[in-house]
């Protein structure tokens, strides 16, 4: 597990950025209460296996004691690098996303499963929706419940939702939590 290089850093906190905007700030330097030492620690960003974790630095300076090949994961799990180089957000990042999020969708009850089946978002599934969303935005989907269900990006601005038919797309989709769901069913 080693510290992500200036490179690897910036496409990082630019994919993050695109769903959290200037929160970014609030996750960079998020005060972490794990471990023994009384000041509290932060949290940083580490490489392991082409996957970045998430993790408090306490737990990496305990986990120094673990060979890199017998380490298989340590804290969240945000993302990982593919074979060409970019960088994709996994479904583990959703509840760092979701709290820190700028642009919300919230869903009706019956296209939550629409959506998590894998299906984009429609405007007659729209339940409410934040302003200044511009297309292509990252956009952090929650059901009407304020449970997140998943990310995607916005198809449409917030302006031009409004005056959609029903069955346009307003948010593409990404992510959602039935894919987590999922990969645990095929272990």
């Amino acid at each position: 597990m080693r510290p992500l290089d200036e490179n690897e850093t910036t496409v990082v906190f630019e994919k993050i950025f695109k769903f959290v905007g200037n929160n970014l700030k609030n996750i960079v330097e998020n005060p972490s209460h794990e471990g023994p030492e009384p000041e509290p620690g932060r949290y940083c960003f580490r490489l392991q296996k082409s996957r970045v974790y998430y993790v408090s630095e306490s737990l990496v300076k305990r986990a120094t004691n673990i060979s890199r090949k017998s380490l298989v994961s340590l804290g969240t799990c945000i993302g990982k690098y593919t074979h060409a180089g970019s960088f994709h957000l996994t479904i583990m990042s959703l509840n760092l996303l979701a709290a820190n999020a700028k642009h919300k969708v919230w869903l009706k009850p019956t296209s939550e499963m629409s959506f998590l089946y894998g299906n984009h978002v429609l405007k007659g599934g729209l339940g409410r929706i934040t302003d200044s969303i511009v297309p292509g935005d990252g956009v952090v989907v929650f059901s009407m419940s304020d449970v997140p269900l998943g990310f995607g990006i916005a198809a449409k601005s917030t302006q031009d939702c409004r005056k959609l038919d029903p069955n346009g797309i307003v948010v593409l989709h990404q992510v959602d939590i039935g894919e987590y769901l999922r990969d645990e069913d095929e272990l």
